[in-house]
């Protein structure tokens, strides 16, 4: 091969992989929906136009530039992509458990793009997740804020770029399990805990002032210094205490949410949201004080000892108190279902539609550091975008159509039944086995419940 030839090959193989990371926007018109915009209140019988995947207008009897895809969205409800707060799909790892202290890795370092649970999501009204580092350490690696741009094989297109950086940490029985119980080191209780993020923020402390001290120094003229050992671990550190990282703090009893308010306060971090909060109703006003958020569950807790103790109210007191408060699922089937969710707060805590809709659209955009980009209907947005039949709050709620950046990722009605990207032929198939619990010898006392429903079978057929 000649050198020409060489190079236009090269150029080649560099344009397609600079093409295999574009991110698709579209063009289209939404028709005549009920718009449910978030921050704006409702609008009957609406238009929303979109170029370029932004949306550019808001109004009635719009016309379709030449081009556009239009939706008739004609009786349906038009509102902004559901946003989950705090989700595990689109990782092929999720805890770094070596260590009660790994802020060194990262969450995007392994998207897989090519799991049917992105899909699945789409399919709830999912347009943005918080894909999370686990809660095996008490500060753990960093996350990722993913566009569930389903379709592509490249991970680096599910990243909503410029998104804020954030990270994991975890109070309670999971890094004291991890590594008291299962590795016997710190942390073995609550207050060890404490200590080793207490430990972990001095140490990066005296990390930056090292830093510091020689980047001023290094100016002098005859310094002969050498500059302080590096470490990425007390770099991210650093850079959670120079407010350039949002922490997601894994939290459930009211003391140790506490705890974590102190240590924020005395390490003068500002940007902290707190996961599940099962007891944060107990500490609202302390919460709303300090403006740490919150990412809770509806209605779920007591599946452990340290959950033991909660309320379906959860969202809405601190929601009253002046909590930022989201909904979130944790769960890759809770998350398709995420609507449904904020609707129970109707039932517990009375909360309007308005704010119902809010924990899943706006509020986890502002916990994300997002809310300019998404988690509203206004001109100006990324157009993500669910419209569903029925309000999306009735029982009967259903998404019909999911778009991300104006291109649509799950249409209900067009969809083929098989969504896989990549079918692996040694996949499982997942089967129903019938068993017989007459026969069934492994659990203790069946033998004798059976036989009495045996003879009262009898009894009753003579």
């Amino acid at each position: 091969m000649d050198m020409k030839k060489l190079i236009l090959s090269i150029a080649s193989g560099f344009l397609f992989l600079f093409a295999q990371a574009q991110i698709e926007k579209g063009n289209l018109l939404i028709k005549n929906g009920t718009v449910l915009t978030i921050t704006k209140g409702n609008l009957d019988q609406t238009d929303v136009l979109v170029k370029d995947g932004k949306i550019i207008q808001i109004g009635k009897n719009i016309q379709a530039p030449v081009g556009s895809k239009v939706i008739d969205a004609t009786g349906q409800f038009v509102m902004p992509g559901i946003i989950d707060a705090h989700s595990h799909i689109a990782l092929d790892a999720i805890n770094e458990g070596t260590n009660p202290i790994t802020p060194e890795v990262n969450e995007a370092d392994v998207i897989n793009p090519l799991q049917i649970g992105i899909y699945r999501a789409l399919g709830g009204g999912i347009t943005t997740v918080h894909a999370m580092h686990g809660s095996a350490n008490a500060i753990g690696g960093q996350c990722e804020t993913l566009k569930l741009r389903y379709g592509t094989f490249d991970p680096d297109v599910l990243k909503m770029d410029g998104a804020p950086r954030t990270i994991k940490f975890a109070l309670g029985e999971n890094p004291t399990r991890s590594h008291g119980e299962g590795a016997g080191i710190v942390p073995r209780t609550r207050m060890g805990v404490e200590f080793v993020i207490r430990q972990a923020f001095t140490e990066a402390k005296e990390y930056s002032d090292a830093w510091a001290k020689y980047n001023k120094n290094k100016l002098v003229k005859g310094f002969r210094g050498a500059p302080p050992a590096y470490s990425y671990r007390h770099e991210v550190l650093s850079d959670i205490l120079n407010d350039k990282i949002i922490v997601h703090c894994h939290s459930y009893r009211a003391d140790e949410i506490y705890m974590m308010l102190k240590v924020a306060k005395d390490f003068g971090i500002k940007r902290l949201v707190f996961q599940h909060v099962n007891e944060g109703f107990k500490v609202a006003p302390e919460l709303a004080a300090q403006g740490a958020m919150a990412s809770v569950f509806s209605d779920w807790w007591a599946y452990k000892f340290e959950v033991y103790y909660s309320t379906a109210y959860n969202a809405a007191i601190l929601s009253k108190n002046g909590v930022v408060t989201s909904i979130n699922s944790d769960d890759a089937e809770m998350m398709r279902h995420l609507y449904h969710e904020a609707a129970k707060t109707q039932k517990y805590g009375g909360l309007s539609d308005q704010e119902a809709l809010e924990l899943i659209t706006i509020n986890p955009a502002k916990q994300l550091g997002i809310e300019t980009r998404v988690g509203s209907i206004e001109v100006g947005k990324e157009a993500d975008i669910t419209i569903f039949k029925n309000h999306p709050l009735s029982i009967y709620g259903v998404p019909m159509l999911t778009i991300v950046d104006g291109i649509v990722r799950f249409d209900r009605e067009k969809d083929a039944d098989d969504m896989r990207l990549w079918v692996d032929p040694k996949q499982a198939i997942e089967t129903s086995v019938f068993r017989d619990k007459l026969n069934d010898a492994d659990h203790c006392m069946e033998g004798a419940e059976f036989i009495l429903d045996s003879e009262i079978f009898k009894a009753n057929n003579k």
